[in-house]
């Protein structure tokens, strides 16, 4: 899945987009952070870009865009990506539709989130005021002065890219009023229906949201199952035993009164003898 972003500043892309990189595993490209890591990389457009910053001049675009094909190389860019910050004007689109092109890949859409500037305005006064109150120093960027500045300019360089995109039936357009929970669900649903999100995929996300909202069922009826059938084989083991308890007792009455028999027998046997013996001794003295 690879995306861009549109939106003024303070539309809510980079919450937009770091949820988006933690739901579906893609990662978030920042023109800012990529020229950063080539630089201290020391690559050949990261030693060109460090000398034009150096010079104070404007990192033309196609070392941007040099700094992009090299990045969108890397393993961790393999599964999807969101563009942070590029394009920024129409030249831009078109360059990075031709890098595209030559590595065989497809945008699959961008995402606009269409917001009240007013309201923006309104949403950064508010809190500078709170900044102030807290005793804190309000940062130079945050203020509506800096916003008005911000705004004028994307609405000149970078507003005109919703009507190149939509020509390419590229753009989605999401409600950027909404609270980030409505805004974060509407871009999955329309990334859904354009089949930037693989089914599969979709559908995981939804049964994960689903089982975690259900409340986990109680482990305590397989415990107790488990517990009675212990129960149950204590109870026969003890049976069993009672059982055979009459039948040693048996067992050994009859082994001694074999043994008595035996006994008297032998005893019959030996006065049976003796007698005869007699008789016999009789029998000689009368000869």
């Amino acid at each position: 899945m690879r995306l861009i972003l549109l939106g003024p500043p303070g539309s809510g892309k980079g919450t937009q987009a770091q949820r988006l990189v933690h739901k579906h595993g893609i990662v978030q490209l920042s023109t800012g952070e990529m020229l950063r890591a080539a630089v201290a990389a020391g690559t050949p457009i990261g030693l060109q870009a460090k000398e034009i910053m150096a010079n104070g001049g404007l990192v033309p675009d196609e070392v941007v865009v040099g700094i992009i094909a090299d990045r969108i190389e890397q393993p961790d860019a393999k599964k999807g990506f969101i563009l942070d910050g590029f394009p920024r004007t129409v030249p831009q689109a078109h360059a990075l539709d031709e890098l595209l092109r030559k590595k065989h890949l497809k945008l699959d859409a961008v995402v606009e989130l269409r917001v009240n500037e007013s309201a923006l305005l309104d949403r950064v006064e508010k809190r500078a005021e709170e900044t102030r109150a807290r005793g804190e120093e309000v940062r130079l960027d945050d203020t509506p002065e800096v916003l008005t500045k911000r705004l004028a300019q994307y609405r000149s360089l970078t507003e005109p890219l919703i009507h190149y995109y939509s020509e390419r039936r590229k753009l989605l357009t999401v409600d950027g009023m909404m609270t980030i929970e409505h805004v974060t669900r509407e871009i999955n649903r329309i990334l859904t229906a354009i089949g930037a999100l693989e089914p599969k995929a979709a559908e995981s996300a939804k049964s994960t949201a689903a089982a975690a909202k259900k409340p986990a069922k109680p482990a305590a009826r397989p415990a107790k199952k488990a517990a009675a059938t212990s129960r149950a084989a204590k109870k026969a083991a003890k049976g069993a035993k009672k059982t055979a308890k009459p039948a040693r007792k048996a067992a050994k009455v009859a082994k001694k009164a074999k043994k008595v028999a035996k006994a008297k027998a032998a005893g019959k046997g030996r006065k049976t003898a003796k007698k005869a013996a007699k008789k016999l001794t009789k029998k000689r003295a009368k000869r």
